[in-house]
């Protein structure tokens, strides 16, 4: 069978084979160590784990993270999560198809009065992302003793998804870094303090009246920790969007494809088109560039953007057509993506008839932003735990901004609990508030740049958060504002010092949006020396490269005179010099890597728009149409409960991770104020864990296979 693995790739390392024997309906197919089945199954080429047994839909992954419930399959006899659940070697994984059936009583099985561990730290940690690990550092640093819990088998939350080097202060939150290496730095740091036990592997389950946190840990064990304190920093989960075929297979969240290509190096795909122009999306699209995936195309429903524009200009230069006011209406196939249909929406965000496009794709990532999981700390402050939150479980922000976070929560509950500390938490918030805050204006450059010497552009146009190429020239002729890091960078002529090309600034710029330009040539023609960070074995000196500007207008093909690794930041990204008309040098800021798609003209019948609109599902689990849900509410229902009660919606085995926030967005959009809508209980326990386990019975006969 093909592999459907990533076999190059510019930042990250491609050598660990597959060799973990495990079998899918009794054929033997081989994982990776560590390796989730729902990756090793997509690394196999199998995209469709099941049919859904009310109407036969295909099912597959969705959200990789445990939050929903549509890669289900049945693992050596038991129903899992294959995104949740590694390969065992010899594991027989079979389709969840049909209803299930339920086991024979088994006589043998003898419920034993439970003894389940109860651990008492000083504090507790929920979540091991930027914002935990940054607060278990501040409160290990201080002694204190602390359970840092995580529900995956590694630290760093998203970080280990990120490629990109970050955004922020260089000093104050690893800025320059790729998330990757901050994972690695934060992990290394709390794991040399004693007073922090970490579990990896370890879900919290739900809160109790008791003040204590119930915690299922490595597959097997039920454990109870009554803390002190109690700190949520369990992250985000991605919102989902309605659209007719929003549940086929290819369809996926931006998470779930990171999870698929930089954690798990497993190519889902040919053809990708991108839903959301926030910086998750943007920032997905050109991972997806990295990996050697084609991006189709990338829609965003507001006038512009949302995120930053370095990462925009990144794909436009690319190659990657843009197409903001517009959004997706329809993803076709059969049992897997194979085309997408979008159309220009109007100021109120409606479908605009005619401007309807069609284009090719084998998967449609969803990235339209994200909601908190708060249900833990909602809870816990409603039994009364002295409970605290951060990072994305308080406010949605970047992964930077997360990092201070945790730290500020960190030292409010080492104050919590008496212990003295000097931190200065009101300048830790101001630098917060900056991390976090939204992208500026976007402002033309005024300057006119000499076709003489040398020195470096910078083709960053939007005040952002970001500081370190003035921090890596070594001749100190990079500026940003101290005080406010959003300022544009500039650089200082004025002075006697001069640019050396060490390139620094271009290899360390998370926005790839430094370039050098050297006049010296004196023959008409500059080098300019531009970052690259795609597959290296794609270009060698000598070949003609296509050359765009910062909006992605192509500027031609020039040869490549020189391609260098800088000191310091050998991890992928290279420096490639181009030799080029000096007269169009200061224009040049990127490479063209992909071809761009075309996009086939589509007419959809009028009455057709309101109907797609409706056939779209808002609960994947029960397969409950928008239009089922929006009858509803147009006879007059207001309680969530009672759409449960008609419906099933929510009901699932998601618990409504997904749909719940879908419904009340709906309710929003029928002119319904949420403050006439009530809202269904959450109750624990929040993660599914099997009733063997929480019963405490013994002597179950394990099924063996040969």
């Amino acid at each position: 069978m093909t592999e459907f693995r990533i076999k190059s790739h510019p930042i990250l390392d491609t050598t660990e084979n597959a060799v973990i024997p495990f079998f899918w309906k009794s054929e033997q197919l081989f994982a990776r160590p560590n390796e989730m089945i729902s990756s090793a199954l997509m690394a196999n080429g199998i995209s469709i784990f099941s049919h859904h047994p009310i109407d036969k839909s295909a099912q597959g992954i969705f959200c990789a993270n445990g939050q929903c419930a549509q890669c289900l399959v049945i693992a050596d006899d038991i129903p899992v999560k294959s995104c949740m659940t590694p390969v065992r070697a010899g594991m027989r994984v079979e389709p969840a198809e049909g209803l299930p059936t339920l086991p024979q009583v088994v006589t043998e099985t003898a419920y034993v009065e439970p003894v389940i561990p109860v651990t008492e730290p000083e504090v507790l940690i929920i979540g091991a992302g930027p914002a935990g690990l940054s607060a278990a550092i501040e409160l290990g640093k201080l002694g204190i003793n602390c359970l840092l819990i995580d529900d995956k088998n590694h630290l760093g939350g998203k970080l280990v998804l990120q490629t990109h080097r970050f955004f922020g202060s260089t000093e104050a939150v690893f800025a320059g870094s790729r998330g990757t290496e901050i994972a690695k730095k934060l992990e290394a740091t709390v794991r040399a303090l004693p007073s922090v036990e970490i579990w990896t592997s370890a879900i919290a389950v739900g809160v109790f009246a008791d003040h204590k946190v119930g915690v299922f840990r490595d597959d097997k064990q039920y454990e109870l920790v009554k803390p002190k304190v109690l700190l949520v920093a369990t992250g985000a989960r991605e919102k989902s969007l309605t659209f007719s075929g929003n549940t086929l297979p290819g369809v996926y969240g931006a998470g779930a494809f990171q999870t698929l290509v930089n954690r798990d190096l497993v190519k889902p795909c040919e053809n990708l088109f991108v839903i959301g122009g926030g910086n998750v999306g943007l920032i997905a699209a050109y991972h997806a560039i990295q990996a050697g995936i084609h991006v189709a195309g990338l829609v965003e429903a507001a006038p512009k953007c949302g995120g930053y524009k370095v990462h925009m200009d990144k794909l436009v230069r690319s190659g990657v057509p843009i197409y903001t006011s517009h959004t997706v209406l329809e993803a076709l196939g059969d049992e897997h993506v194979k085309q997408v249909v979008i159309a220009q929406v109007d100021e109120h965000f409606q479908a605009i008839k005619g401007t309807e496009q069609l284009y090719d794709c084998d998967t449609v990532l969803i990235a339209v932003g994200l909601d908190p999981v708060d249900e833990f700390y909602k809870k816990a402050k409603e039994l009364g735990f002295n409970v605290h939150a951060a990072g994305d479980a308080e406010s949605i922000a970047e992964a930077s901004a997360a990092i201070f976070s945790g730290k500020i929560a960190g030292v409010n509950i080492a104050r919590d609990l008496g212990y003295d500390t000097d931190a200065d938490t009101e300048e830790w918030q101001k630098l917060e508030d900056i991390l976090s805050s939204r992208p500026g204006d976007v402002v033309k450059p005024l300057e006119a740049f000499p076709l003489e010497g040398m020195y470096p552009i910078m083709h960053c146009t939007q005040e952002i958060p970001c500081n370190p190429c003035s921090t890596v020239c070594p001749k100190k002729l990079i500026q940003v504002d101290d005080v406010d890091i959003r300022h544009l960078p500039h650089y200082e002529r004025a002075t006697d010092e001069q640019c050396i090309n060490c390139a620094r600034c271009v290899a360390v710029c998370p926005g790839l949006a430094v370039s050098i330009v050297d006049f010296r040539q004196q023959d008409g023609t500059a080098l300019v020396s531009l970052p690259y960070e795609q597959d290296p074995e794609k270009i060698k000196i000598g070949d003609l490269i296509e050359v765009t500007g910062t909006e992605g207008m192509p500027i031609g093909k020039f040869p490549i005179k020189q391609i260098r690794k800088i000191a310091g930041y050998r991890d992928g990204t290279l420096v490639v010099t181009v030799q080029a008309p000096a007269e169009l040098a200061t224009e040049m800021s990127g490479f063209r890597i992909i071809e761009s798609s075309e996009p086939k003209p589509f007419e959809l019948e009028s009455d057709l728009l309101e109907n797609l609109a409706d056939s779209a599902y808002i609960c994947r689990c029960e397969r409950v149409t928008v239009g089922q849900i929006r009858q509803l509410i147009r006879e007059g229902v207001r309680d969530i409960n009672q759409i449960k009660a008609v419906s099933k919606a929510s009901m699932g085995a998601c618990g409504g991770k997904t749909c719940l926030n879908l419904i009340k967005r709906l309710f929003h959009s029928e002119g319904v104020s949420l403050e006439e809508v009530t809202e269904t209980a959450i109750r624990p326990v929040f993660v599914e864990v099997p009733m063997s386990v929480l019963a405490n019975l013994s002597g179950v006969k394990e099924e063996t296979h040969d």
